[in-house]
């Protein structure tokens, strides 16, 4: 009984390898390839590219964008537990604290680090 589980593991697994790696091939075989020096170029709307293609960005950008992708996926998560709560009863509401004051601990840890000041260096 648990080898054939094993087996529809392993077609799954092979079919996971194999499909992208034929799209890929079948691709690569069917495209035109006509390489121009334009093509390599980067694409401006049209425009002839100004400068460096590589800008260096202020880390804290990317902390302020952490931070707002942790509690979309706070908001993300909190939403179905309250069309549920009905149905779940105190234990989901227990976790639910104990999952919304992680998240506050996370903040309150961040905002002594002082990540969520954006000052220029």
């Amino acid at each position: 009984m648990y080898n054939n589980q094993y087996v529809l593991v392993a077609i799954f697994v092979a079919l996971g390898v194999f499909l992208p790696v034929a799209a890929l091939t079948i691709g690569r075989w069917l495209r035109p390839a006509r390489p121009v020096d334009e093509k390599y170029t980067t694409y401006e709307s049209g425009n002839e590219p100004v400068g460096d293609s590589q800008v260096r960005f202020n880390i804290r950008y990317y902390l302020f964008a952490l931070m707002f992708i942790i509690f979309d996926l706070e908001t993300v998560f909190l939403y179905p537990w309250a069309v549920a709560y009905g149905k779940l009863g105190l234990f989901a509401l227990v976790e639910m604290l104990i999952f919304v004051s992680l998240l506050v601990v996370g903040l309150i840890y961040a905002w002594k680090k002082k990540v969520l000041t954006w000052t220029s260096i």
